[in-house]
């Protein structure tokens, strides 16, 4: 089958879909989008987490076929162009990037928070970013990462 997107504000199409392949394997393998992770395949680590239709999801939890006529942000598409957006240059700035596997998945779940909520608290922060596991950092700096980020939207504002 044909799957008719978009990605990052960009039409995209792939032939020969299986309807039960995953978004993530669409997105990566067929689209060109290799931000999100593949780790867990089961949406227990939130590595691949991207947006689809302005909610996060875990895209290894989603068929190709579910995707038709609707609209994917993945990591790549929070920057603009060059310019990184503010939740990714905190995870760079606070060393929240350690080996990488999970940070696709975290920035998006944190970007979504501060969308939500602007000035979240530890406990916002921690609830939001449950579902994401890291094995390399211990969570601190990303905490960090995402009160900076906070801090920077307020200021902005």
């Amino acid at each position: 089958m044909r799957v008719n997107c978009t990605v990052n504000g960009s039409e995209q199409s792939a032939d020969d879909v299986w309807e039960g392949e995953s978004l993530l394997f669409l997105l990566r393998e067929r689209m060109g989008f290799p931000g999100s992770k593949n780790a867990c395949e089961q949406g227990e680590c939130g590595s691949c987490t991207v947006y689809l239709d302005g909610v996060p999801a875990c895209a290894c939890l989603v068929a190709a076929g579910q995707v038709e006529g609707r609209e994917i942000r993945t990591v790549e598409g929070l920057a603009d162009g060059d310019k990184l957006d503010p939740m990714q240059e905190a995870f760079v700035e606070c060393g929240a990037v350690q080996c990488g596997f999970c940070t696709p998945g975290l920035v998006v779940q944190a970007h979504d928070l501060i969308e939500r909520v602007p000035d979240p608290s530890d406990v916002e922060i921690r609830e939001a970013l449950a579902g994401n596991l890291c094995r390399c950092t211990g969570y601190e700096k990303i905490l960090d990462a995402v009160r900076l980020a906070a801090t920077r939207k307020a200021d902005a504002r």
